[in-house]
């Protein structure tokens, strides 16, 4: 019986405030709190919410055969919290009803694991935390940040006590391979992997609004045939996407709405299909094979490499600026100064920062409070300075020491 597996990202970054060179030394305040509570009320109106009403519908009538599962960074839980508590609270409605798995991530959906396990098993172990103290929950699933993946990683991963980690299906990694099944890592021994079926997924977040994709207009009806027409050849469809696909990218005016209400019940139709979180496909199904990945990959660009976030000198130069602080911050062990030096290390600081342009241009801009990657650079490189400032003046306390 195919399984038809569903996951969201949700995340919303903590957006700087402009920082120019005279305000390093003068001013310690870093985020753009007004642009953050803007932008997160708009996106829970125009897609937290009608999505949370409309998937709970959709859990109530089909009783509990429709199943999703939903990552929330640390960042984003944070920020419903100060800006929209009722958001918060119908994610947690969500969880209660026992058809939504909550995933575990980095907390600040971070670079970490490309840099340092230290950190990435710090960010980890706070997200893990966060997820049981507000939704109850204990995972046994990991989805890293933007899906980067490797062998190294999945082997982290295992050593947590995760029983499933997600990662992208591309075609670089799975080579004659199907997505369509659950695999083990290379070097793993219990963790499985499943991998997201990027056509299909893509479908649904980029083409669906595009009027000159040939397949235009995406209705329920022709998605589940192309779902049913893999029957046989594989055991399990994962549909991997950011949730802001919903109400965000793809506007209500665009049907997308109508067609999320409508696909339960087209899948379903077939006898031979079922909705599953990752854990239980993880429970249910067996691994056909190992699946090797040497290299990190994510599910980003066409490339479907690192490059969306170190990709380029500036990326490069920004990280290693604030990771020179890394020692001197766990020194110090003043956790006020170790969140925000995490805070830091979240990835869309550096994905502002990425100069691609052609196809994955549009991409990049979408959200983004720079007019251009050398902005980005400059205006996080301020304020790393000023950062810097405050951790040594910690260090080596004046008269006026800052806290």
């Amino acid at each position: 019986m195919p399984k038809i597996c569903f996951y969201f990202q949700v995340h919303q970054p903590k957006r700087l405030r402009k920082y120019t060179f005279f305000d390093v030394g003068q001013n310690h305040h870093y985020e753009d709190e007004y642009k953050n509570g803007e932008i997160l009320r708009k996106v829970a109106n125009k897609c937290y919410l009608p999505s949370n009403h409309l998937l709970l519908k959709l859990i109530k009538k089909y009783r509990g055969e429709f199943k999703v599962a939903f990552s929330l960074s640390g960042c984003v839980i944070e920020q419903f919290k100060q800006f929209s508590p009722e958001t918060l609270d119908s994610f947690k409605v969500l969880s209660d009803t026992g058809c939504v798995e909550i995933l575990n991530e980095t907390y600040h959906h971070s670079l970490s694991a490309t840099f340092s396990k230290n950190l990435f098993l710090e960010e980890v172990a706070l997200h893990r935390s966060l997820i049981q103290t507000e939704f109850g929950q204990r995972s046994t699933t990991f989805r890293n940040t933007e899906l980067i993946y490797n062998n190294e990683l999945a082997s982290w991963v295992e050593g947590l006590g995760y029983k499933t980690i997600l990662a992208e299906g591309a075609d670089k990694i799975l080579h004659w391979r199907s997505p369509n099944y659950v695999y083990r890592p290379e070097g793993c021994h219990h963790l499985k992997l499943l991998l997201r079926n990027y056509p299909l997924s893509d479908d649904i977040a980029f083409r669906f609004g595009n009027r000159a994709w040939h397949e235009h207009p995406l209705t329920a009806n022709k998605f589940a045939h192309w779902v049913h027409a893999l029957n046989g050849s594989g055991d399990i469809i994962n549909l991997f996407m950011d949730y802001e696909t919903f109400g965000e990218h793809q506007w209500d005016d665009s049907g997308i709405f109508s067609f999320l209400e409508a696909l339960p019940g087209k899948i379903l139709k077939h006898p031979d299909f079922e909705f599953c979180t990752p854990s239980e496909a993880s429970t249910q199904l067996n691994a056909v094979s190992a699946l090797d990945a040497p290299h990190f990959y994510s599910w980003a660009d066409t490339e479907r490499d690192l490059t969306a976030w170190r990709g380029n000198d500036l990326q490069e130069d920004a990280l290693h600026n604030i990771m020179s602080l890394e020692e001197k911050i766990n020194a110090l062990g003043n956790p006020a100064l170790k969140k925000k030096f995490l805070s830091f290390l979240t990835s869309d600081h550096f994905y502002y920062m990425c100069t691609k342009w052609h196809s994955d241009g549009e991409v990049h801009k979408y959200f983004n409070p720079y007019n251009d990657p050398y902005e980005a650079y400059i205006n996080f490189q301020n304020i790393i300075k000023d950062f810097s400032l405050v951790v040594e003046e910690n260090i080596h306390p004046s008269s006026q020491s800052v806290k």
